[in-house]
């Protein structure tokens, strides 16, 4: 049973947040929200450590639809990065805010890019998309993230400055709007350099946030260096390009891991 304790761990993390929300701020949505959230998630690692093929895209549905269609959609919350500015600048704790807390700000502490690999909406779409292990060396143009960043948080400054009205309505639009720019140029970055995770790699200003507290995640991939055959299988099916062999903090892009486990499944000894 020694096995299944990570799923547990994590079905306990997300409900001890769940019941917590629900306490302080007198919110049965919160309880049901993180809830249901937890239970994707551990569905999914259980589904894994069962060797179920399609274990992590059971998740990223069950997870991405929710926040898309449900959240997004029915209940028109922004939960992209405009929805966090504009919550954080009107100094509310909810919604957006709450959500980047958990998954993007200090649950990375925990699971690292974890969101990335089971609950990102954009990423749902791209990984169903035909280069799931890059076909070309990784580009030095992670650059433009900070750009993306950047004019995502000089937008909502300049609405505030001007006195927007209806900002909810502007948010609402800003969610449809961004969604589609996210997958247009997503799917077009996939098939131009032959990777589903370019979008990722290259332009997703979230990564601002995840990948400086995944550098401290307790949840790593690690390598037993006894096993380990120096095949680099591992690196070739990696969509983020991570050198798991390395058990440093410091290995080759270790802050992109998004543990989807495919070094793990694909080890033909083993030894992750």
């Amino acid at each position: 049973m020694k096995k299944y304790l990570l799923p547990a761990m994590m079905l306990v993390i997300f409900e001890t947040v769940a019941i917590t929300l629900w306490l302080t701020t007198d919110n049965l949505f919160y309880l049901f929200n993180f809830s249901y959230i937890g239970m994707a998630i551990a569905l999914g690692i259980f589904l894994f450590l069962r060797k179920y093929q399609h274990a992590r895209r059971v998740t990223q549905l069950l997870v991405g639809l929710y926040m898309l269609v449900y959240l997004g959609l029915a209940c028109r919350e922004n939960m992209q990065i405009e929805g966090f500015w504009y919550y954080l600048f009107t100094g509310v704790f909810e919604a957006a805010t709450i959500h980047y807390a958990v998954a993007k700000i200090f649950g990375p502490l925990l699971f690292g890019r974890g969101w990335c690999g089971y609950a990102c909406w954009t990423a749902m779409v791209l990984d169903f998309l035909p280069y799931k292990v890059p076909e070309q060396p990784r580009r030095k143009i992670g650059w433009i993230r900070y750009i993306t960043f950047v004019a995502s948080l000089v937008f909502m400054a300049a609405l505030f400055l001007a006195h927007a009205g209806n900002m909810e309505r502007i948010m609402f639009w800003a969610f449809l709007i961004g969604n589609l720019a996210y997958y247009a140029i997503g799917i077009g970055l996939a098939f131009l350099y032959r990777d589903n995770r370019a979008f990722c790699k290259y332009i997703c200003p979230i990564t601002i946030f995840l990948k400086p507290m995944s550098y401290f995640s307790l949840i790593r991939i690690k390598s037993d260096k006894g096993k380990c055959i120096s095949c680099g299988k591992c690196k070739r099916v990696c969509p983020m390009d991570v050198d798991v062999t390395d058990p440093s903090r410091n290995r080759e892009n270790g802050t992109e891991c998004i543990l989807c486990m495919e070094c793990v499944r694909n080890c033909p000894k083993n030894a992750l």
